[in-house]
């Protein structure tokens, strides 16, 4: 094992900085680090690399993770199909391929590859990142991301001779393609910033209308040119009637605008000018839109309006509410109700009129995703998968109801030796949190085995059973993989959402540490062999947990982390997560409550904190490296015991979407290494 203390971490200088918020001054001395892009910085990533891999080459089963993850994940992918014009498309990886190939077939079964993302960059760093046909099928827009960043180029091209159409669009961020005929598209994004400050300028959203054959110069801003609108998305139905906007200012809530594309003149409607409730279109037949909406249903309901007469009082109920979380899908001329009972799926298929046609027999408990398709279409295509099930590829006939599989990985693990069990455990002020707990069948619980703990708890959004190969490498290896489904989450819909937003934050952090208490508890694990994990605002989760209880865990991986939350809203992407933060300058109170959890804020002098390894991309332009970069060097600074404070930072590589085979799974074989090693294992 080696020892903190003979681990020489760079020198991170500290320069005076001090902020003022209501009258509090708050020191940054290594405010320095956010500027990602300076020499300075530059080399301060390097230096910190350099530790971090001399460290971690000197684990003797680090190449023994690797080459077992590299064997796993070599297996053919292939994905649902998908028909636009005379073609049906498809993505295939063989095995190791860092990006997956869009392959297609003709009428006579002939097979091509139509783009290989492999092909876009000499190292698997540039992915595809989006791709729209037009409704024959004859023209796509495809996007791309370099170096995993969000912002993102558009190329059009003509998808039957695959010949490149006009000008690449470059600089579009948070936003889709959406085509009026073969005429033109729809697109978002900001005036891009010169480094990742925000300004007023860069934090408006914008709606573009590009014309097939002209520059991107010309393009004219349909929406948000005139007021602000942090997102704003615009998409033209599929009878190319209508062309929907979406306009919001935070996470959560809408407004909600339509334009008749028949009309000679372009003429914005207003269908719903208020931003309490989330608004999504998942259908139109001809007037009259389909629309799910948690206004006064916090678990959703899908409603349908005439938009020529859009009055509340006209809004009828075409699925009505329920105990379970909706989500819906349209295909096939019907309607796909995809309900969440305690993180599980279960599917209901209805007519347009709201009349039930069945509930699908999905092939077990875990996550079904999918449904979803052209009118006319007679099979759809979903995949189920749970965490020790890898994602097999169903066909669905619409009309019997009966599902085929169509795709089924053959993965070198076997799914009978492992089992997953959902508990429901306390938290501190005695709500009932779901986990559930994945392990080999057998494995005595005697508060030895190496636990990875993960948890997300934010944003609206559902952390549901899925398989990985890396989670699979784990479990090999005798690990238990627990999830918690915490408040700040989707799982129960908008009530269990927002009791874990800005002053209920500490909620979230209270489910995760009675979580790890749990599992300790009932002898799964201990402290001295619990790691925990999170990504994004997982990171944050990660980060809080770990400065608020230092004792409970052997091992923090914080990926990618929201750290810094004085700050974190200044930065580009950061400014519409206000929602569920909160800001510094919001108020005295939400000052003072961000404060006494911000994670770079709270590491203390003489503490002694958990193993840590600290992963972020130099290039993420979502959760700037930043509060990363200045998470680590805090930790470092104040680090008491014999604990490694690393930090590993891709170079090359952003949030995460597109990153290439390889990198993955370097990073998920250091992060196992890294845990099991400070878990005092010397031999797998």
């Amino acid at each position: 094992m080696i020892a903190q203390h003979s681990i020489q971490y760079p020198k991170t200088k500290k320069a005076a900085h001090k902020d003022v918020y209501f009258s509090n001054e708050i020191e940054d001395p290594y405010r320095w680090l956010e500027d990602d892009r300076s020499v300075e910085t530059e080399n301060w990533v390097k230096e910190q690399n350099k530790v971090t891999f001399s460290y971690l080459d000197q684990i003797p089963f680090r190449n023994q993770l690797k080459e077992r993850m590299q064997k796993l994940w070599n297996y053919e992918k292939i994905s649902a199909p998908f028909k636009e014009g005379k073609y049906t498309y498809f993505y295939k990886n063989n095995g190791l391929q860092n990006q997956s190939v869009l392959y297609r077939k003709d009428n006579t079964g002939k097979e091509e590859v139509f783009l290989d993302p492999n092909s876009f960059s000499k190292d698997g760093s540039t992915s595809l990142a989006g791709l729209n046909f037009t409704n024959d099928g004859k023209l796509v827009a495809y996007s791309i991301s370099e170096a995993g960043s969000d912002w993102r180029k558009v190329i059009v091209m003509n998808a039957e001779t695959k010949e490149i159409i006009g000008d690449t669009l470059v600089d579009i961020k948070f936003s889709g393609v959406s085509w009026y005929k073969n005429e033109g598209f729809y697109y978002s994004s900001y005036d891009k910033p010169t480094g990742s400050e925000l300004s007023a300028k860069t934090d408006q959203h914008k709606l573009y209308y590009h014309k097939l054959g002209t520059k991107q110069s010309l393009d004219k801003v349909v929406f948000g040119a005139d007021f602000k609108r942090r997102y704003v998305g615009g998409s033209v139905t599929e009878d190319n009637r209508y062309l929907i906007i979406t306009a919001a200012n935070a996470t959560s809530g809408n407004e909600l605008y339509v334009v008749d594309l028949n009309k000679p003149t372009f003429v914005i409607q207003t269908l719903i000018d208020y931003m309490n409730y989330d608004y999504d279109v998942v259908d139109n037949k001809g007037n009259l839109f389909f629309i799910s909406t948690n206004e006064d249903a916090p678990n959703k309901k899908l409603i349908a309006l005439d938009v020529t007469n859009p009055v509340k009082s006209n809004w009828k109920t075409i699925i009505p509410e329920t105990k379970n979380v909706l989500s819906i899908s349209t295909g096939g001329g019907y309607i796909f109700a995809q309900y969440m009972k305690d993180a599980l799926s279960f599917v209901k298929q209805y007519n347009y009129d709201g009349t039930l046609v069945r509930e699908i027999k999905l092939p077990g408990i875990g996550t079904a995703s999918g449904f979803g398709g052209k009118k006319e279409a007679k099979t759809l295509y979903f995949s189920f998968t749970n965490y020790v099930t890898p994602g097999t590829t169903y066909a669905y006939n619409v009309s019997n109801g009966e599902s085929t599989i169509y795709q089924k990985p053959k993965v070198d693990f076997n799914s009978e030796l492992y089992t997953s069990e959902q508990v429901f455990y306390p938290s501190k002020d005695g709500t009932k949190i779901p986990m559930i707990i994945t392990y080999k069948k057998g494995l005595k619980l005697d508060g030895n085995n190496p636990t990875m703990l993960y948890g997300y708890g934010g944003f609206n959004i559902s952390v549901t059973p899925s398989f990985s190969i890396a989670n699979a490498v784990w479990l090999e290896n005798g690990g238990i993989y627990a999830v918690a489904n915490l408040r700040g989450g989707g799982e129960y819909g908008k009530e269990w959402h927002d009791a874990g937003i800005q002053q209920k934050k500490q909620n979230v952090f209270d489910d995760f540490i009675a979580a790890a208490e749990y599992l300790i508890q009932k002898q799964y694990t201990s402290s001295n062999f619990l790691a925990i994990s999170g990504r994004s605002n997982g990171g944050l989760l990660v980060g809080a947990c770990m400065t608020q209880r230092p004792d409970l865990f052997k091992v923090a991986l914080p990926g990618v982390g929201v750290l810094d939350m004085l700050r974190y809203h200044t930065f580009t992407a950061g400014a519409g997560w206000a929602y569920d933060y909160g800001t510094a300058e919001q108020s005295q109170e939400m000052f003072t409550y961000l404060k006494g959890y911000s994670p770079v804020h709270n590491v203390k002098n003489g503490v002694a904190y958990p193993a840590t390894l600290v992963t972020t991309g130099d290039h993420d332009d979502r959760v700037v490296p930043a509060h990363s970069f200045k998470f680590a060097a805090n930790l470092q600074e104040k680090q008491a015991g014999s604990n490694p404070v690393l930090i590993r930072i891709d170079v090359n590589a952003g949030h995460g979407a597109g990153k290439s085979v390889s990198s993955t799974i370097a990073e998920f074989a250091d992060m196992q290494a890294f845990t099991l090693y400070n878990m005092g294992i010397k031999k797998l």
